[in-house]
Protein backbone atom coordinates (compact mmCIF):
# COMPACT_ATOMS: atom_id res chain seq x y z
CA UNK A 1 0.00 0.00 0.00
CA UNK A 2 1.29 3.38 -1.14
CA UNK A 3 2.11 6.23 1.68
CA UNK A 4 -0.20 8.25 -0.28
CA UNK A 5 -3.46 5.30 -0.07
CA UNK A 6 -2.06 5.18 3.47
CA UNK A 7 -2.74 8.59 3.99
CA UNK A 8 -6.23 8.78 2.39
CA UNK A 9 -7.40 6.23 4.52
CA UNK A 10 -6.54 7.88 7.77
CA UNK A 11 -8.36 10.58 6.64
CA UNK A 12 -11.44 9.21 6.50
CA UNK A 13 -10.91 7.39 10.06
CA UNK A 14 -10.18 10.61 11.59
CA UNK A 15 -13.29 11.95 10.11
CA UNK A 16 -15.24 9.46 10.79
CA UNK A 17 -16.82 8.82 7.24
CA UNK A 18 -16.15 7.29 4.08
CA UNK A 19 -15.62 10.51 2.67
CA UNK A 20 -15.07 9.14 -1.17
CA UNK A 21 -17.64 6.36 -0.91
CA UNK A 22 -14.95 3.64 -1.87
CA UNK A 23 -15.60 0.24 -1.76
CA UNK A 24 -12.18 -0.54 0.46
CA UNK A 25 -12.64 2.15 2.63
CA UNK A 26 -11.50 1.36 6.25
CA UNK A 27 -14.42 2.78 8.21
CA UNK A 28 -16.94 0.43 6.40
CA UNK A 29 -15.06 -1.64 9.06
CA UNK A 30 -14.00 0.75 11.45
CA UNK A 31 -15.41 3.48 12.10
CA UNK A 32 -13.21 5.07 14.76
CA UNK A 33 -10.16 7.04 14.40
CA UNK A 34 -6.60 6.19 13.77
CA UNK A 35 -4.29 5.15 16.88
CA UNK A 36 -4.34 4.21 20.27
CA UNK A 37 -6.45 6.91 21.26
CA UNK A 38 -9.00 6.49 18.14
CA UNK A 39 -11.88 4.96 20.35
CA UNK A 40 -11.56 7.64 22.59
CA UNK A 41 -15.29 9.54 22.11
CA UNK A 42 -16.27 12.98 23.00
CA UNK A 43 -18.39 14.63 22.17
CA UNK A 44 -17.15 17.90 19.96
CA UNK A 45 -17.58 21.31 20.76
CA UNK A 46 -19.37 23.87 18.23
CA UNK A 47 -15.45 25.29 16.85
CA UNK A 48 -15.28 21.07 16.16
CA UNK A 49 -18.23 20.65 14.50
CA UNK A 50 -17.53 23.21 12.40
CA UNK A 51 -13.57 22.72 11.73
CA UNK A 52 -14.99 18.84 11.01
CA UNK A 53 -17.48 20.00 8.63
CA UNK A 54 -14.44 22.26 6.95
CA UNK A 55 -12.35 19.70 6.72
CA UNK A 56 -14.40 16.74 4.73
CA UNK A 57 -15.29 19.40 2.53
CA UNK A 58 -11.60 20.60 1.97
CA UNK A 59 -10.20 17.22 1.82
CA UNK A 60 -12.72 15.78 -0.67
CA UNK A 61 -11.71 17.57 -3.37
CA UNK A 62 -8.58 16.09 -3.51
CA UNK A 63 -7.02 17.79 0.09
CA UNK A 64 -7.00 21.14 -1.07
CA UNK A 65 -4.42 23.66 0.71
CA UNK A 66 -6.11 25.90 3.22
CA UNK A 67 -4.82 28.90 1.92
CA UNK A 68 -6.42 28.11 -1.50
CA UNK A 69 -9.93 26.89 0.43
CA UNK A 70 -10.15 30.06 2.28
CA UNK A 71 -9.78 32.17 -0.84
CA UNK A 72 -12.69 30.16 -2.22
CA UNK A 73 -14.93 31.14 0.88
CA UNK A 74 -13.84 34.83 -0.08
CA UNK A 75 -15.07 34.60 -3.28
CA UNK A 76 -18.22 32.39 -2.26
CA UNK A 77 -18.88 35.40 0.12
CA UNK A 78 -18.84 38.06 -2.10
CA UNK A 79 -21.10 36.74 -4.70
CA UNK A 80 -25.15 36.96 -4.57
CA UNK A 81 -26.65 34.36 -2.64
CA UNK A 82 -25.88 31.37 0.07
CA UNK A 83 -22.43 31.74 0.54
CA UNK A 84 -22.81 27.74 1.56
CA UNK A 85 -24.20 27.22 -2.08
CA UNK A 86 -21.65 28.86 -3.80
CA UNK A 87 -18.70 27.66 -2.58
CA UNK A 88 -20.26 24.29 -3.53
CA UNK A 89 -20.71 25.64 -6.96
CA UNK A 90 -17.18 26.94 -6.95
CA UNK A 91 -15.68 23.58 -5.91
CA UNK A 92 -17.31 21.71 -8.62
CA UNK A 93 -16.37 24.06 -11.30
CA UNK A 94 -12.69 22.77 -10.45
CA UNK A 95 -11.56 21.19 -13.66
CA UNK A 96 -10.01 18.22 -11.63
CA UNK A 97 -13.50 17.77 -9.84
CA UNK A 98 -15.18 18.03 -13.31
CA UNK A 99 -13.39 14.97 -14.66
CA UNK A 100 -13.71 13.14 -12.15
CA UNK A 101 -17.70 13.63 -12.55
CA UNK A 102 -17.53 13.09 -15.99
CA UNK A 103 -16.04 9.79 -14.94
CA UNK A 104 -13.33 10.25 -17.00
CA UNK A 105 -10.90 8.86 -14.22
CA UNK A 106 -11.60 7.12 -11.18
CA UNK A 107 -10.87 9.39 -8.04
CA UNK A 108 -10.66 13.22 -7.65
CA UNK A 109 -6.75 12.51 -7.14
CA UNK A 110 -6.08 10.95 -9.97
CA UNK A 111 -8.21 13.43 -11.73
CA UNK A 112 -5.83 15.92 -10.26
CA UNK A 113 -2.45 14.83 -11.83
CA UNK A 114 -4.82 13.80 -15.26
CA UNK A 115 -5.33 17.48 -15.46
CA UNK A 116 -1.50 18.10 -14.96
CA UNK A 117 -0.24 15.83 -17.17
CA UNK A 118 -1.95 17.69 -19.93
CA UNK A 119 -4.12 15.05 -21.03
CA UNK A 120 -7.48 17.37 -20.79
CA UNK A 121 -9.29 19.94 -23.08
CA UNK A 122 -11.18 23.29 -22.39
CA UNK A 123 -12.69 24.51 -25.85
CA UNK A 124 -10.18 22.96 -27.57
CA UNK A 125 -7.12 24.39 -25.17
CA UNK A 126 -5.02 21.83 -23.20
CA UNK A 127 -5.71 22.91 -19.83
CA UNK A 128 -2.88 21.68 -17.07
CA UNK A 129 -4.38 23.72 -14.47
CA UNK A 130 -6.48 21.56 -11.83
CA UNK A 131 -7.78 24.36 -10.04
CA UNK A 132 -8.98 26.09 -13.25
CA UNK A 133 -12.01 27.21 -13.05
CA UNK A 134 -14.68 25.84 -15.85
CA UNK A 135 -17.88 27.97 -16.85
CA UNK A 136 -21.49 27.12 -17.73
CA UNK A 137 -21.56 25.45 -21.51
CA UNK A 138 -17.54 24.87 -21.05
CA UNK A 139 -16.93 21.97 -23.80
CA UNK A 140 -14.00 19.26 -21.94
CA UNK A 141 -12.55 16.92 -23.81
CA UNK A 142 -9.63 13.77 -22.83
CA UNK A 143 -6.84 14.41 -25.90
CA UNK A 144 -7.08 11.39 -28.32
CA UNK A 145 -4.15 9.77 -27.48
CA UNK A 146 -4.88 9.59 -23.73
CA UNK A 147 -8.38 8.27 -24.08
CA UNK A 148 -7.07 4.39 -24.42
CA UNK A 149 -5.07 4.62 -21.06
CA UNK A 150 -6.60 2.07 -18.84
CA UNK A 151 -7.38 4.64 -16.08
CA UNK A 152 -9.62 5.82 -18.89
CA UNK A 153 -11.58 2.61 -19.48
CA UNK A 154 -11.49 1.83 -15.90
CA UNK A 155 -13.32 4.50 -14.88
CA UNK A 156 -15.59 4.82 -17.93
CA UNK A 157 -16.99 1.63 -17.54
CA UNK A 158 -17.27 1.66 -13.67
CA UNK A 159 -20.59 1.13 -12.13
CA UNK A 160 -19.16 2.67 -8.94
CA UNK A 161 -21.04 5.92 -9.64
CA UNK A 162 -22.99 7.92 -12.17
CA UNK A 163 -22.85 11.31 -13.96
CA UNK A 164 -24.96 13.91 -12.39
CA UNK A 165 -27.03 15.89 -14.21
CA UNK A 166 -25.43 18.90 -14.53
CA UNK A 167 -22.82 17.61 -16.99
CA UNK A 168 -23.14 16.27 -20.71
CA UNK A 169 -21.11 13.53 -21.21
CA UNK A 170 -19.76 11.78 -24.31
CA UNK A 171 -17.91 8.84 -23.21
CA UNK A 172 -17.79 7.15 -26.75
CA UNK A 173 -16.18 10.60 -27.77
CA UNK A 174 -14.51 11.57 -24.54
CA UNK A 175 -15.79 14.87 -24.14
CA UNK A 176 -18.35 16.54 -21.56
CA UNK A 177 -19.89 19.93 -21.54
CA UNK A 178 -20.31 21.10 -17.92
CA UNK A 179 -24.30 22.65 -18.49
CA UNK A 180 -25.26 24.54 -15.24
CA UNK A 181 -23.28 25.45 -11.60
CA UNK A 182 -25.45 23.05 -9.06
CA UNK A 183 -26.60 23.37 -5.56
CA UNK A 184 -25.44 21.55 -2.83
CA UNK A 185 -28.64 19.21 -3.57
CA UNK A 186 -27.57 17.99 -7.13
CA UNK A 187 -23.77 16.95 -5.78
CA UNK A 188 -23.55 13.41 -5.39
CA UNK A 189 -21.70 13.19 -2.02
CA UNK A 190 -21.00 10.51 -0.80
CA UNK A 191 -20.98 11.66 2.97
CA UNK A 192 -22.80 14.43 4.26
CA UNK A 193 -21.57 18.06 3.83
CA UNK A 194 -22.55 21.07 5.00
CA UNK A 195 -21.04 24.08 3.73
CA UNK A 196 -23.55 26.14 6.33
CA UNK A 197 -21.10 24.80 9.09
CA UNK A 198 -18.02 25.88 6.55
CA UNK A 199 -19.24 29.46 6.58
CA UNK A 200 -19.68 29.50 10.24
CA UNK A 201 -16.22 28.75 11.23
CA UNK A 202 -14.96 31.17 8.66
CA UNK A 203 -17.34 33.62 9.88
CA UNK A 204 -16.25 33.46 13.51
Amino acid sequence: MTKRLESKYKVCRRLGVNLWGRAKSPTNKREYGPGQHGQRRRKPSDFGTQLQAKQKLRCYYGNITEKQFQRYYEQASHVKGDTGENLVGILERRLDAVVYRMKFVPTVFAARQFVSHGHVSVNGKRVTIASYLVSEGDAVTIKEKSREMPLVLAAVDSAEREVPEYMDVNHDRMEGTFVRTPKLADVPYPAQMEPNLVVEYYSR
